[in-house]
């Protein structure tokens, strides 16, 4: 097979794979025009149409489902070839893409960088830091960390670094308002902010004391699933905020807030990091599992 035949099936797997140009060139690092003018060009070679395109929207037809069933499973058979010559380097080389939460970004993915590519400086990591839920596979992504919700059927996860802890907390002027929160019990008579997992659904705050849990369910005038803006909301005095604690430690070294429920404890919960169960893994994606995983 010619090269251009090959990068032109590449093309289409793209496209097949995200129902866009534009997300495929992205993968591909090329632009949307270019990776249509390569599928029109297969398509024109095989003398059949691949795939249905309007405006807004691409699938694929009987033909297309039937060579991408095929050619997916080939490609990865490529890549697991091609990444096996990592065996012979000093170090895994190319491109892993992986998606986080926006909110725990810094404190996960922070504290590894560095050392990563320091020790793999033919790594080339592309993060992508947003709390929208994101399908891993549709979207490109080698990977992915979750927190909180289930994980969909064809995953592996495994646990990571830091295990973060939530905290209430409070600004100065809205407590001496509103008194200081003792125990769950008391924030009854409180504004609470709202926390949301990136789908939408609400979650309660949960508390832990001499192996007693205790959940309660928030209500307030402001819900969000950006522990940045609830950290700002209640530094404005809106509110209570149940945020991760590292995020709102600038704030309370600075006076801005204040952490209530003291001896309290918000149980710790595991970070995963999550990838395709059946898609071969490149020594890039091991290498970032082993500088995460606890």
């Amino acid at each position: 097979m010619r090269t251009t035949d090959l990068s032109e099936l590449a093309a289409f797997d793209a496209v097949a794979r995200h129902r866009s140009f534009r997300r495929a060139g992205e993968e591909r690092g090329v632009t949307a025009s270019a990776v249509s003018h390569a599928v029109s060009n297969l398509e024109a070679r095989m003398g059949i149409r691949l795939l249905n395109r309007t405006t807004r929207s691409v699938s694929l037809t009987d033909a297309g489902a039937m060579l991408l069933s095929r050619l997916s499973p080939a490609f990865d058979d490529i890549g697991a070839a091609v990444d096996g010559v990592n065996q012979f380097r000093d170090s895994p080389f190319g491109k892993v893409r992986i998606n986080i939460p926006n909110s725990i970004a810094p404190f996960v993915i922070g504290p590894v960088i560095g050392p990563l590519l320091a020790a793999n400086p033919n790594l080339e990591l592309e993060i992508v830091a947003t709390d929208r839920l994101v399908d891993i596979v549709d979207e490109g992504f080698d990977a992915g960390v979750r927190l909180g919700e289930s994980l969909s059927d064809g995953m592996t996860a495994v646990k990571i670094r830091p295990r973060l802890r939530l905290v209430v907390v409070g600004a100065p002027v809205y407590l001496a308002e509103r008194g200081t929160p003792r125990t769950p019990a008391d924030l009854e008579r409180h504004s609470c902010l709202q926390n949301l997992y990136p789908s939408g659904r609400r979650y309660a705050w949960s508390f832990e004391k001499d192996g007693k849990q205790i959940e309660f369910q928030p209500s307030g005038p402001l819900s969000s699933d950006d522990h940045e803006v609830l950290v700002e909301a209640a530094i404005g005095g809106l509110g209570l905020a149940y945020v991760w604690e590292d995020r709102a430690a600038r704030a309370i070294r600075d006076g801005t807030l204040v952490p209530c429920l003291d001896g309290w404890r918000q149980p710790e919960d595991w970070l995963h990091l999550y990838y395709p169960t059946r898609k071969y893994m490149s020594a890039g994606l091991r290498a970032l599992i082993q500088a995460m995983r606890v």
